[in-house]
């Protein structure tokens, strides 16, 4: 079946995570997208960790890709990349500000030779701000933006444990595009989208800016203690740990029950949200002693009977041997021709009529050059062989 991209051809010059990610999303849904490298293929391909000699980085970022190689620093070069951004829908760039415009292509180059054509850029800071030419990673998105303010114990400013400024960048440069797209579709137009990583994770914050901005309230590293209601944090049972959340008042009285502690539900220091939120403390050791008797499943099992939300905090081999995980194809076995049975993270977007798929595994370097150059491209082997003596191709 048909993807609801399907028809729509993605340029994908991109590398790392935050653009390769985006691109990888519209080809889950259908686009062709075509990954154009140098001929020892992008950074990421020589980063660690390693399966069977190949970076797992390329493995988990650039599946439903065809990937072909062009040096974008040969002269013969130029013509092929100016008939692949013609024959495009779509450009995923993530470098920084003017690396377009050195290379000859800027925004008013490629709306010369295609009107229709979306460009999305995914940058440290966007294309515009007095920060706009300065590189930036995750960790730096992450200290900027508050979020590692945010995130740790009381101590010391913590670092997610993954690359979320790149992953919610990536996705807001999928938003984009399929806005872009939906504009053109009726405007017959193309444009720029314009994605900075700060910017993405910024709007992630929540209501802390605005708290900020209009009360002058500033937020403090709170662990994983909820930040409106009580008890609802992470409790040590017997062996491991879970995270529970009994912080609302219809929540609160069940816990009790289940703790063989009734009369709490009315003590005047636990009685509604501002109260306990007052008298955290008290009631969060209560509620560890409580945990810290039983083993995680014997709690998980009376807070599940209550109707109360938890769950273990699994370790990521816990979470590869989910049968939850394993229900959603979210763990899924993809054969690469040359490494084998793979396994990648399957498609989080699960629609109804048009699903996601996937159709190709992670492409090696060039794989596709001349597949892509033939039918895009209309050249022949004579020409191929020619840009390849060349070294342009």
């Amino acid at each position: 079946m048909p993807g609801p991209l399907d028809g729509i051809r993605v340029l994908d010059l991109s590398r790392f995570i935050a653009g390769p990610f985006c691109a990888q999303m519209l080809g889950d849904m259908g686009a062709d997208v075509i990954k154009v490298e140098r001929s020892t293929g992008e950074d990421a391909r020589h980063h660690a960790p390693f399966y069977k000699g190949a970076s797992v980085y390329i493995m988990v970022f650039n599946r439903n890709k065809r990937a072909v190689t062009l040096n974008t620093r040969h002269p013969d070069s130029r013509p092929l990349l100016e008939q692949l951004i013609r024959e495009s829908d779509v450009l995923v760039e993530n470098f920084r500000p003017g690396t377009l415009e050195q290379m000859g292509i800027g925004y008013e180059r490629l709306r010369e030779l295609n009107p229709r054509l979306i460009v999305t850029s995914i940058s440290g800071f966007g294309q515009t701000g007095p920060l706009a030419q300065r590189a930036l990673f995750d960790a730096i998105a992450q200290a900027m933006s508050g979020l590692m303010s945010l995130t740790g114990d009381a101590g010391h400013p913590t670092l997610t444990g993954t690359y979320i400024a790149d992953y919610v960048a990536g996705m807001h440069g999928v938003v984009g595009t399929l806005l872009a797209l939906y504009h053109r579709e009726r405007s017959g137009e193309g444009q720029v989208v314009d994605v900075g990583s700060l910017d993405a994770l910024f709007s992630c914050l929540g209501t802390h800016p605005s708290a900020c901005a209009m009360l002058g309230e500033v937020a403090e590293r709170n662990g994983s203690r909820d930040l409106l209601t009580g008890p609802a944090n992470v409790f040590e049972a017997q062996d491991g740990h879970l995270y529970l959340h009994a912080g609302t008042n219809p929540l609160f009285p069940r816990l009790c029950q289940i703790m063989g502690r009734p009369e709490l539900a009315t003590d005047a220091r636990f009685k509604d949200v501002p109260s306990r939120m007052a008298n955290i403390d008290a009631i969060e050791e209560i509620a560890a002693a409580w945990v810290a008797g039983h083993t995680v499943e014997e709690v998980g099992k009376a807070l599940t009977g209550a109707g109360i939300p938890w769950g273990p905090v699994a370790t990521i081999p816990d979470v590869v041997e989910s049968p939850q995980i394993a229900a959603r194809e979210m763990l899924v076995d993809v054969e690469h021709p040359e490494l084998g049975a793979l396994k990648i993270p399957g498609i989080p977007i699960k629609l109804s009529a048009t699903p996601g798929t996937i159709r190709h595994p992670p492409p090696l370097v060039g794989e596709h050059t001349d597949e892509v150059y033939r039918e895009v491209l209309g050249l022949d082997d004579q020409e191929l062989r020619r840009l390849r003596e060349l070294g342009a191709i």
